[in-house]
């Protein structure tokens, strides 16, 4: 299972069975094992990998302590217009965090945060719900970050 959903994330995948790239981010000198991935949502449609007899998809083994981090490329900007960016998506998922991945003028990998997850209090606002309603205090805004030092 992903910590997203299909459905949200990257439409196209389910919609029309495009295939994207998809890589592991991190542990790549782990042990590789056949995955199919699914999504949190409740809908059977919520996976990525439909032509399970053809394009197996091979990631490192799941390891509790060392959680898994996987990205999808050349998925297109537009993937965002179902919910629009920031939005409200399918079965309420919030919006996964967003990194840009470039390289520097020396040649080396830089990461940043495009944009961190989506937080419960900014989907409740735009459900019309405001924290003053229902007396819970504004959550501070920190930006996570993800650990991609095991490239």
């Amino acid at each position: 299972m992903i910590d997203s959903s299909f459905m949200t994330t990257l439409p196209d995948s389910w919609a029309i069975n495009k295939r994207f790239i998809m890589l592991p981010l991190n542990r790549w000198n782990s042990d590789y094992e056949r995955v199919f991935l699914g999504g949190l949502t409740c809908d059977s449609d919520d996976y990525y990998n439909s032509e399970q007899h053809i394009n197996a998809i091979y990631l490192p083994r799941y390891n509790k302590e060392n959680p898994l981090y996987i990205g999808f490329f050349h998925t297109g900007a537009y993937q965002d217009t179902v919910g629009g960016y920031g939005g409200l998506q399918h079965c309420l998922i919030p919006n996964p965090q967003q990194l840009v991945i470039d390289r520097d003028s020396k040649g080396n990998l830089t990461y940043r945060v495009f944009s961190g997850r989506q937080k419960a209090d900014a989907m409740m606002k735009l459900l019309g719900y405001s924290q003053e309603e229902s007396g819970t205090p504004p959550a501070e805004n920190t930006e996570e970050t993800i650990g991609l030092a095991d490239r």
